[in-house]
């Protein structure tokens, strides 16, 4: 597979563990997923990064900053543009403090969150005094902070091209954006300007290199979608090209996976506004996810405000992650790491043969279908090695990310499961060193998701219950202390398929191998450094939206 290029059905699995790095504080009470928009205060907290010298060439140093903004008492109240500046400086000012922090350490790019400058639940007159001309960088070269008179209402564009050039590197942030249009234009909104929710991309001597407006709103009144998709890839000289998008376009085919047929994008910028949900939706695990999916790194900013359920940034590539979680400081977060310009992806399917490991041994001649097996409505009972479910276990449906999921439970320390829905079927075989007091599901959903966005989702999770009852299936919990050794595989009819794998304490976990087998995507993990509290493989159909 060509690292950062093609689908998930060309990703490559890997036979070896790493440690994934940095996590700060734990998830208590986490919101429903919302992507669009949210924040208050103000605060410094640096992440060390690990230098390595004579690394320097393959490397680049990264930042991303989850940003705790300042915010208008009142986002429906109309003010003056002074007014409106008046805030957004208050955030610039941390952006700006964060930047010369990142610069100390060498940082050449980084990458502020969604809403940061200028908030969020805005109505469409309200947001106004926050938005900023945006020319097209396609149409002019323009340098904001050496040219500040050139076009009028661009006074967040210069702070933020003036920070690039402070800091010596390329900066991203997201603002509000304005353009005029004429009534000849179909699409032209009576007030007669466009509003969009936009990224910006400096480089390091303040030239506006690119911008890219949100495709995906998510509940977002104040703002336009883009008459076209705009597919947006910038370079760099320390680490050749990168895409762009913003929160809830992870999810969609354009432009996120579009962009990533570019198999020279081997890099991705994502600010985002992300609240999280459990147990699949989480923000560090989509963005680690996708990282492992597409065999690239994701430099991922998210706004931090707890009692909304938003935290969770990164610095992921396909082998590890940096990244912040967390729900009981009120602070800001600065992440810095050095990464790899060329990210290593998991290793091919060529080590998912290897017969030298029983369970994926045993794995592999389940699929070829093991004469020893008697198959009936929904479990699969065998001899030998997958013993362990003799007990018929009882179908039952529960409630998880608003969609009405199929399972079983899983019971004992070893057996092997089959769960089914529409045309998608589900397995797991696993193994439990020690048996917990705690309700663990096999779960499968194939359909539309219909609550918070529409989209088409085929989805095999195994997950802990939030209790020992099977209508606990599905909640949002965050400790666990069930160990598994497991091979999840699912007959899935997309190969756009991310790996989700989430333990104790809201850790990411990397799986031992993800990959393609007999037309089976299969994920596999033993050694689980806590509890396991998600592991699935979370599947869209973009053509089905």
């Amino acid at each position: 597979a060509s690292e950062g290029g093609g689908t998930s059905r060309s990703l490559r699995p890997t036979p070896s563990r790493f440690t994934v790095c940095i996590m700060s504080g734990a998830s208590r009470q986490l919101a429903l997923f919302l992507c669009g928009c949210y924040v208050v205060a103000l605060g410094v907290h640096a992440t060390e990064p690990r230098v390595a010298d004579h690394h320097e060439a393959e490397h680049y140093m990264a930042a991303v900053y989850e940003h705790q903004s300042i915010l208008t008492p009142d986002p429906l109240a109309v003010m003056s543009r002074k007014q409106a500046l008046q805030l957004m400086n208050q955030n610039l000012d941390i952006y700006e403090q964060q930047v010369m922090i990142a610069a100390q350490k060498g940082v050449q790019i980084i990458v502020f969150p969604e809403d940061g400058i200028h908030g969020f639940n805005f109505t469409r007159t309200s947001v106004y005094p926050f938005l900023d001309f945006m020319p097209s960088p396609r149409l002019v070269r323009w340098n904001p902070c050496l040219e500040p008179h050139r076009f009028t209402d661009t006074e967040v564009l210069q702070r933020l091209s003036c920070m690039a050039i402070k800091g010596d590197m390329f900066l991203v942030a997201n603002l509000g954006t304005k353009q005029p249009c004429h009534s000849n234009d179909p699409g032209c909104p009576n007030d007669r300007r466009y509003q969009f929710n936009t990224n910006v991309v400096f480089s390091n001597n303040g030239t506006l290199v690119d911008r890219y407006r949100k495709h995906n709103l998510y509940f977002e009144a104040a703002f336009d979608t883009p008459v076209e998709v705009d597919h947006i890839i910038f370079d760099t000289p320390f680490a050749g090209k990168f895409g762009i998008f913003t929160c809830f376009d992870i999810l969609f085919f354009d432009p996120a996976i579009r962009l990533l047929r570019d198999s020279e994008v081997k890099h991705v910028v994502y600010p985002t506004a992300w609240m999280n949900q459990l147990p699949l939706l989480a923000a560090i695990q989509i963005q680690r996810a996708f990282a492992i999916a597409f065999g690239i790194n994701l430099l991922a900013a998210n706004i931090h405000h707890s009692s909304l359920g938003m935290t969770g940034s990164g610095i992921h590539s396909p082998l590890k992650s940096f990244w912040h979680h967390d729900m009981e400081d009120s602070r800001g977060h600065l992440l810095i790491a050095q990464v790899a310009k060329n990210p290593l992806g998991l290793t091919g399917t060529e080590t998912a043969t290897d017969k030298m490991d029983p369970s994926h041994s045993k794995f592999l001649e389940l699929l070829a279908g093991d004469p020893y097996c008697e198959k009936d409505a929904q479990e699969v009972h065998c001899d030998g090695a997958t013993k362990g479910d003799m007990n018929a276990a009882p179908t039952f449906h529960s409630e998880m990310m608003y969609d009405n999921f199929t399972l079983v439970p899983v019971w004992g320390k070893e057996g092997y499961l089959r769960v089914c829905a529409n045309g998608l079927c589900c397995y797991l075989l696993y193994r439990r060193p020690t048996l917990s007091n705690e309700l663990y599901a096999l779960g499968v959903f194939d359909g539309l998701h219909t609550v918070h966005g529409t989209y088409y989702v085929q989805a095999c999770a195994l997950v802990k219950c939030g209790g020992l009852g099977f209508d606990t299936c599905g909640q949002e919990i965050t400790e666990a202390t069930g160990r598994f050794e497991f091979h999840l595989w699912g007959n899935f009819s997309t190969s756009y398929i991310f790996p989700l794998l989430l333990t104790s304490g809201m850790t990411l976990e990397t799986p031992d191998q993800f990959g393609w087998e007999s037309d089976h995507s299969f994920l596999r993990k033993r050694g689980l450094s806590s509890g396991l509290v998600t592991a699935a493989l979370y599947g869209r159909l973009y053509e089905r939206d």
